[in-house]
């Protein structure tokens, strides 16, 4: 019998699953199962990644210095007190190795993204989970479950799968209520598709527990990429950079993500475009008899009344060359996270769903 095992923890993680891309048998597949951008990254972030194959023989930057500062600028953020990272799953999974270990709790809620107990797991940690209020964090619910043993709270605002937020006012009393060794984790992968709303950064200008991570996944459109970024307290940040990998970024990743996070006006044509089609796809599936909570990101979670209904409707989506997300793995079997596409993309899932609902 073999003696070589992993470390506690690792064996609890099931293997993480993304969204399918190919049906068999199928052409014209629509893919609508991971949230990417249906209008992908700008014209700016493709001509810098093909400039960069001139420099592929060369290693990347360590500071990655030149995408801090681009960062920053159209932030309004200290450039020192930004990581970057290999999409912000790495960022969530430096927290976790950098603060969290045997005996400590990572919180997290019901509903919220599989990478944070996968990480507080691989870091020895114990993952905590907290209840949701209608689909929605719930605070009070996330203070009663902290103790002297928690280390790190993960919430995203919005939240993924469900779309939904809460407000500032309530995120600062998450912060302000948590105990004094813990860090609040504002998850923001989807924080640009909020009119308005700053992630959290003025928050982490007040405090010293609080940490917000970013990406490039989502309305940026370079998914394919993988870069993320993190602010924070000096002291984190650093901490942080010393468990990160030098060389962690690409030339290539490097140079898109600064062309793209400088094109504002794409991202406002994105936040748009998806706002709009957002809401009329919501609109759509209401009328035909399938809920949505309001939806905040580029997402709409139809609601169905059971998880048979939502399995049989995400066949009838498939044998149309549809693919949405089944999240029974977030505990929603009766629910399907529909990502919003593009003006053709959601006319065609709205006609596909209304005629599943017309056969029953």
């Amino acid at each position: 019998m073999t003696r070589i095992v992993p470390q506690p923890g690792i064996m609890d993680i099931a293997l993480y699953e993304g969204g399918a891309s190919h049906l068999e048998g199928k052409t014209n597949v629509l893919k609508l199962s991971s949230n990417e951008n249906p209008f992908g990254p700008p014209e700016a972030a493709k001509e810098a990644f093909l400039r960069a194959v001139r420099d592929l023989h060369r290693y990347p930057s360590t500071d990655h210095a030149a995408l801090r500062h681009a960062i920053g600028e159209v932030w309004g953020l200290e450039p020192r007190r930004i990581i970057c990272g290999v999409g912000s799953d790495e960022i969530i999974h430096f927290l976790c190795q950098a603060y969290a270990g045997p005996g400590d709790e990572v919180v997290h809620t019901e509903h919220g993204f599989a990478m944070y107990r996968i990480s507080a797991l691989a870091a020895g940690a114990t993952p905590v989970e907290v209840p949701e209020r209608e689909r929605t964090t719930d605070v009070d619910a996330i203070l009663a479950a902290c103790s002297e043993r928690t280390k790190l709270v993960f919430i995203a605002n919005p939240n993924n799968p469900t779309g939904t937020m809460i407000g500032m006012s309530e995120i600062r009393r998450l912060a302000e209520g948590l105990p004094e060794q813990a860090i609040l984790v504002l998850d923001g992968a989807y924080a640009e598709y909020v009119e308005g709303y700053d992630a959290g950064t003025s928050l982490i200008a007040e405090r010293d527990n609080v940490v917000m991570t970013r990406t490039f996944s989502k309305i940026y459109g370079l998914g394919g990429l993988r870069v993320g970024w993190g602010y924070g307290p000096q002291a984190i940040i650093d901490n942080l950079n010393r468990v990160r990998g030098p060389f962690n970024l690409s030339n290539a990743a490097l140079v898109a993500a600064e062309a793209a996070v400088r094109d504002r006006a794409w991202v406002q044509r994105c936040r748009s475009e998806n706002a709009r089609w957002r809401d009329w796809l919501a609109r759509k599936l209401a009328e035909v008899g399938v809920p949505s909570d309001v939806a905040t990101a580029n997402f709409v979670l139809a609601r169905f009344a059971d998880a048979q209904e939502a399995n049989a409707c995400d066949e009838h989506l498939r044998s149309e060359g549809i693919i949405v997300r089944r999240v029974a793995g977030y505990k929603l079997p009766h629910c399907l996270r529909i990502t919003v596409g593009d003006e053709a993309s959601c006319r065609r899932v709205a006609h596909a769903i209304g005629q599943f609902k017309g056969v029953r």
